[in-house]
């Protein structure tokens, strides 16, 4: 087998160290854990975004629905609130990975239709 070149090396990675290292520092300087527990929960949340994304796509898939969804926290973080009284499109369950236990939680699914800009203030 040929040894690879660092452009190579370079573009096969598959976590993007520096956003890992980005995201350990952010939780190091809100004082959750030491650096190390921090840098653990950076890794855990980087190998789990891909098995939540595929089981938002199953769960989506399985429940028919076709317009953008998101939960609600991230509609907010997005400037849209989500309707009072609008029920979830659907639910599924995903990794927790920023507490670094692994344990899985239900998360609520918002489609767009659900949803409006935040009022101002």
């Amino acid at each position: 087998m040929a040894p690879q070149s660092k452009a190579e090396v370079f573009t096969t990675k598959k976590y993007d160290l520096s956003q890992i290292m980005t995201r350990a520092w952010q939780l190091y300087r809100k004082g959750v854990a030491a650096f190390a527990e921090c840098l653990h929960r950076a890794w855990m949340a980087a190998k789990a975004a891909p098995i939540n994304a595929q089981r938002i796509e199953t769960s989506r898939q399985a429940f028919g629905v076709t317009e953008e969804v998101h939960t609600w926290a991230d509609w907010h973080k997005l400037g849209f609130e989500v309707v009072h009284g609008s029920r979830c499109l659907f639910q599924c369950p995903l990794i927790h990975a920023s507490k670094g236990d692994g344990q899985t939680y239900k998360a609520s699914f918002f489609g767009v239709s659900q949803v409006q800009p935040l009022a101002q203030q």
